[in-house]
């Protein structure tokens, strides 16, 4: 049994919403909804009154975090939001009848009514792609390659991100659109490529008795999250 989850590299990412944008892409979210949002935490004081420019800024990409005991799914009263052996909380729109019960026990808001199907969508973790044994769209777009996909049981130091992204044609002419290819060129361990982290750079968003499986590595920089 595995436990899918991402783990995002604070420190790397630039805050260019290129995860959100691409998300919402291949899994056709509506206009004015998102599955993965971008906050900016900041700028605060390093310390108590300091100034610009001592201060810090960070950016909080923030998705459904695929619980280990998540609050939406004991909250449905149709077993349409279940919890897969995968680790990932998936919803069956079969048996959703939008009441929305859900969206209302999520401690981070990442759930809404899509209001066409009447059905309450967020986050899949691109089960249609990993099942095919790629990425996360989400992380195989991250051009900072802050974002990175893997099983908790392996320990994150397995995750893994795209190594490179291949240009389909070398010789253009000049101010003509580059197309690059929407596959990558390999993986790189988050081990083997992100800089020295401690357990206490390590940070989940505000755990109330669910247990979020996704988490953020932040260092030299404030938490401004609740462990």
């Amino acid at each position: 049994m595995a436990r899918y989850a991402i783990i995002t590299d604070l420190n790397r990412c630039t805050g260019c919403l290129a995860c959100s944008v691409a998300c919402k892409v291949v899994n056709n979210v509506p206009i004015g909804n998102y599955w993965n949002k971008v906050m900016r935490i900041g700028p605060n004081p390093k310390w108590e009154g300091a100034q610009n420019p001592d201060v810090e800024l960070y950016f909080l990409p923030v998705t459904c975090q695929h619980c280990a005991d998540p609050e939406c799914v004991k909250v449905c009263p149709t077993g349409a939001s279940r919890k897969l052996e995968d680790g990932t909380v998936q919803v069956d729109k079969s048996k959703c009848i939008g009441c929305q019960f859900c969206a209302m026990a999520c401690p981070y808001n990442v759930r809404y009514l899509n209001e066409e199907e009447g059905v309450v969508e967020k986050c899949t973790l691109c089960e249609q792609k990993v099942a095919q044994g790629e990425l996360p769209q989400c992380v195989a777009q991250c051009g900072g390659r802050a974002r990175w996909f893997g099983d908790l049981d392996e320990g994150i130091e397995s995750f893994e991100a795209p190594a490179d992204w291949i240009a389909l044609e070398e010789d253009l002419p000049y101010g003509s659109e580059r197309p690059y290819e929407a596959v990558t060129a390999g993986r790189v361990r988050l081990s083997d490529f992100v800089d020295e982290f401690t357990e206490s750079d390590v940070h989940h968003l505000t755990d109330v008795g669910n247990k979020p499986s996704c988490a953020y590595i932040l260092r030299g920089k404030t938490w401004q999250g609740r462990e």
